[in-house]
């Protein structure tokens, strides 16, 4: 799901299509974003496997702040792979295609439901494998508002409504993982 809701800030952080915004997995998380131009070339931030400068550079944007952190080695990070993501082994990242695209207050019903949904399952009252079940179930149940721009009353009732709607979901799924048991 991680990746699919940086999907969906990358649409409203930037203004981009969602059909222009692919996901690569990189198992070295070495680099932490890129970008095709378009001339084709491709500009990326590098650094060590640690989100501290991601998070630094988005908070201290357009300014630069020093850091005693240890340089970025090319060397020592070793080999950079990538690889297409699976959408059956992950199927979170399609879930968020769609919410991204229905729009309105259907992004926050995704990250709520996704929210709650962890929620249980790190309490153990779900499986792990529930949780996009559990999503889906919400955004396919959620009527999204029509405005385009949904306000904070809006994002927050539909956050509310979709945490609730997990819980209820997920008793008939406890009752079934507790027969299994």
């Amino acid at each position: 799901m991680n990746k699919g809701l940086e999907v969906i800030e990358a649409h409203y952080l930037f203004g981009m299509n969602y059909d222009d915004i692919d996901i690569v997995i990189h198992p070295q998380s070495i680099i932490h974003s890129l970008i095709e131009l378009q001339d084709t070339s491709v500009l990326a931030q590098l650094g060590w496997p640690d989100m501290r400068l991601p998070l630094l550079y988005a908070l201290s944007w357009p300014e630069r702040i020093h850091t005693d952190w240890k340089p970025f080695d090319l060397v020592k990070s070793g080999d950079l792979t990538f690889r297409e993501p699976d959408h059956e082994k992950y199927p979170c990242m399609q879930l968020a295609y769609a919410a991204g695209r229905a729009g309105g207050s259907m992004p926050a019903v995704l990250n709520a439901a996704n929210e709650q949904a962890v929620a249980l399952f790190l309490e153990e009252k779900i499986q792990f494998l529930d949780i996009p079940k559990l999503i889906e179930k919400a955004c396919d149940k959620h009527q999204p508002d029509n405005c385009e721009s949904p306000g904070l009353d809006d994002i927050l009732a539909a956050d509310k409504w979709a945490r609730q709607e997990v819980l209820e979901a997920s008793e008939v799924l406890g009752d079934r993982i507790l027969s299994v048991r």
